[in-house]
C-alpha cells in the first residue's frame, strides 16, 4: 500500500492530563508490541526544569491556518512536549505521531493521555476525566458543544469524592498495566503527582518551571483549551467531537507512540527514522518548540542536524510565528517554500553541499541562525529566550 499523496512542512512552535492516583503497582505486566516500539527506539533519559504538564505557548495554534493553506497532511508526525501535539495532529491527519522528549516523565503523561483516550468517548468525558470531574449525565448532548461550553462544565462541577476516585482507580491500573510498559513504583509517585496537580487546580493550573520565576504570558490549560488563531478561529483539539474522534482512533491503533530521548542524541531520533521508513512514510511535520536554543547552548546542535537529516521527508514550507505581544500572541505568521534537500548518506556525517539548517527563535526579539553541516561553521543566536512559536525547516 502507498501512502496517500501529501504536502509537508516541518513544525516547530512553542497538556492534558488524567487519571486517578494509583497506589501500588497495580495488574502484572504483559509484554505488548506498543511496550516493545517505545523499548527499540528509546534512549537513556535526561533532565529538563520544567514540569511540563501543559504548554507555555499560548499562541500555539497561530500557525496552523498557514500550515491548512500549505496542504500539509498525512505521513508521520514527530514532536516533543505534552497534548499541543494532538491539535497539530489533528489537523495533519498523519498515519503515525512519535513524540519524543528527554524527560521520562513526558512518557508517563502520555501514557495517561492513552488511558483517557481509552475511556472517554468524547471531548465532555475526556476534559472531565482530565480533572477529576464526573461526566454530565446526559452526554450525547455535548458531541456539538462549544469547547468555552465545556471548560465552563469543569469550572462548574468540582472534583469526584473519593469511593469514585478510588474506582476510576482501578480501572486505569489496569488500563496502564495492559499497555505493558515497565513502570516503577518512582512513575507511580510521578502519575499521582501529576494527576493531583490537575484535580487541585482545574482548567486554572499554569505552566511552571523549576527554580525560575513564572512569566506574566504564561498560559493556563483553561487558555490553551480556549486559544484560537489570529482571526478567533478554534483549532484545539478539544474545540470539535472528529477531531477529537481522530486522536482517539490514534491512540486505539498505538499509532502515537512516546519515546524517551534527546533530538541530538546517538539513538532516539534515528531510530525513528528507520522506523518510519520502514513503514514506507514519510515525516510532514516536524514539531520541536524551542529546543534547539537549548542544543545550541549546550553545543550539540550539528548532532540534531545531523540526526534531522536522516528523516525521509517531503519538506517544502517552513511557517513561523514571528515576534510576540504582551499577551503572549503572534505578530505574525511567515511561511516560507523550501527546496528539498537531497537525501543524506544511512551513516556517517551529511556530504559537502549538504543542505543548510535554519532555526529562528522568535519572543521579544527576532533572532536568527544558520548552521552550515559541510563544514560545521555555527553564527550563535543573539537571544536565547524561549520561543514562543516557530515552525522550522531543513531547507
Amino acid at each position: 500500500m502507498h501512502p496517500a499523496p501529501r504536502r509537508a512542512a516541518t513544525l516547530i512552535c512553542a497538556l492534558a492530563l488524567l487519571p486517578w492516583a494509583l497506589q501500588g503497582l497495580g495488574p502484572a505486566r504483559t509484554e505488548t508490541r506498543f511496550a516493545a516500539e517505545i523499548e527499540r527506539l528509546s534512549e537513556p533519559e535526561g533532565a529538563f526544569d520544567t514540569d511540563n504538564l501543559i504548554s507555555n505557548e499560548q499562541s500555539y495554534l497561530e500557525v496552523i491556518p498557514a500550515l491548512v493553506s500549505a496542504g500539509v497532511s498525512g505521513g508521520a508526525y514527530i514532536g516533543v512536549g505534552p497534548d499541543q501535539n494532538f491539535s497539530y495532529v489533528a489537523r495533519i491527519r498523519p498515519t503515525v505521531a512519535y513524540i519524543i522528549d528527554v524527560r521520562r516523565d513526558n512518557l508517563l503523561l502520555h501514557l495517561l493521555f492513552k488511558a483517557l483516550f481509552a475511556h472517554a468517548r468524547s471531548r465532555i468525558e475526556y476534559v472531565s476525566l482530565l480533572t477529576g470531574r464526573a461526566p454530565p449525565a446526559r452526554r450525547d448532548e455535548w458531541s456539538g458543544a462549544t469547547v468555552e461550553r465545556i471548560a465552563a462544565y469543569v469550572d462548574s462541577t468540582g472534583p469526584l469524592g473519593p469511593a469514585a476516585a478510588r474506582q476510576w482507580r482501578q480501572r486505569m491500573e489496569r488500563t496502564i498495566g495492559a499497555f505493558g510498559v515497565p513502570l516503577s513504583r518512582g512513575d507511580l509517585e510521578t502519575i499521582r503527582r501529576f494527576h493531583g496537580e490537575f484535580i487541585d487546580a482545574g482548567l486554572s493550573l499554569r505552566f511552571r518551571s523549576h527554580g525560575r520565576q513564572p512569566r506574566a504570558y504564561y498560559p493556563t490549560l483553561r487558555d490553551l483549551m480556549l486559544a484560537t488563531d489570529g482571526t478567533g478561529k478554534a483549532w484545539s483539539y478539544l474545540a470539535s467531537e472528529d477531531d477529537f474522534r481522530f486522536i482517539r482512533s490514534l491512540q486505539a491503533r498505538d499509532a502515537i507512540i512516546p519515546v524517551v530521548g534527546n533530538v541530538s542524541g546517538p539513538h532516539a531520533l534515528r531510530a525513528i527514522a528507520s522506523a518510519i521508513a520502514a513503514r514506507g512514510e514519510r515525516v510532514s511535520a516536524f514539531y520541536i518548540s524551542n529546543v534547539e536554543s537549548y542544543l545550541f547552548r549546550d553545543g550539540v546542535f550539528l548532532s540534531f542536524a545531523g540526526n534531522l537529516g536522516r528523516l525521509p521527508h517531503d519538506l517544502r514550507r517552513r511557517v513561523e510565528c514571528v515576534g510576540a505581544r504582551a499577551d503572549g500572541r503572534c505578530d505574525r505568521v511567515h511561511g516560507q517554500a523550501l527546496s528539498a534537500p537531497p537525501p543524506p548518506p544511512p551513516d556517517g556525517p551529511p556530504p559537502a553541499g549538504a543542505p543548510i539548517v535554519r532555526y529562528s527563535a522568535h519572543t521579544r526579539v527576532t533572532s536568527r541562525v544558520a548552521v552550515r553541516i559541510a563544514d560545521g561553521v555555527r553564527r550563535a543566536p543573539t537571544d536565547r529566550k524561549s520561543a514562543i512559536c516557530n515552525l522550522d525547516s531543513v531547507e
